[in-house]
């Protein structure tokens, strides 16, 4: 039986309502301007780097496609397509089946620091988190925001329970409170209540100091894998 005690705090509203629903508009409207400019931004001065990755990965593996197209789920349970550099063997999903038994991350997320299915360049750039800079255009398409909690895949989904599901209440991000409290060290469970504890708390101010924290754990962290 699933453990809902979590859910006694919604029971007069049914939701959390965040500080920025003071002035939710213009937090919006904010929000959504930071991140097109932003995405905008790091096209521009990235590119050179996003050129280096995908040619890169065609040397490795001529055969295979530069990006990956993973079917997440968004805000209120939307689906939509995250693009990501490819970084394992184009056969990985079928593989997935044989390591679910290896899963290092506790609730339901998988995560194993030595998986078999990723290539050469793909532990370069999934140590340096490269392989996420695609989602830039996810937020260009409004799909992704800069800041939010980490987009779901639809099996994860199918378990949550309602209070998972208050982490699908905003656009999800590409860097989040998680990801800069530890990301893979920490379970789903905290996963969860970090976000929403972003959601009851998100604002301009926390969105920009949740920026300027991911530049500082993105490149070598121990926790990207």
């Amino acid at each position: 039986m699933q453990d809902y005690t979590k859910e006694t705090q919604f029971a007069e509203t049914g939701r959390y309502v965040p500080t920025a629903a003071k002035n939710p508009r213009v937090y919006l409207v904010s929000k959504r301007t930071l991140d097109i400019l932003g995405a905008l931004f790091g096209i521009v001065f990235l590119l050179p780097v996003l050129i280096l990755v995908a040619l890169f990965i065609k040397l490795e593996d001529p055969k295979g496609p530069v990006l990956f197209k993973q079917q997440r789920i968004g805000k209120n349970g939307k689906p939509f397509n995250m693009y990501k550099f490819r970084s394992m063997v184009s056969n990985a999903e079928e593989l997935l089946e044989k390591l679910l038994d290896k899963n290092e991350v506790s609730g339901l997320m998988f995560k194993i620091k030595e998986d078999p299915r990723i290539t050469k360049v793909g532990k370069i750039i999934r140590k340096t988190s490269l392989d996420e800079l695609p989602q830039l255009f996810n937020v260009l398409k409004g799909e992704m925001s800069l800041v939010g909690p980490r987009p779901p895949l639809p099996r994860e989904v199918k378990e949550y329970n309602s209070f998972h599901w208050k982490r699908l209440e905003v656009t999800p991000g590409c860097t989040g409170l998680w990801q800069v409290s530890g990301r893979n060290h920490v379970g789903f469970e905290e996963m969860v209540e970090l976000d929403i504890q972003y959601i009851q708390n998100r604002s301009m101010v926390y969105d920009m100091k949740i920026i300027l924290l991911t530049f500082k754990v993105l490149f070598g962290s121990d926790n990207a894998f």
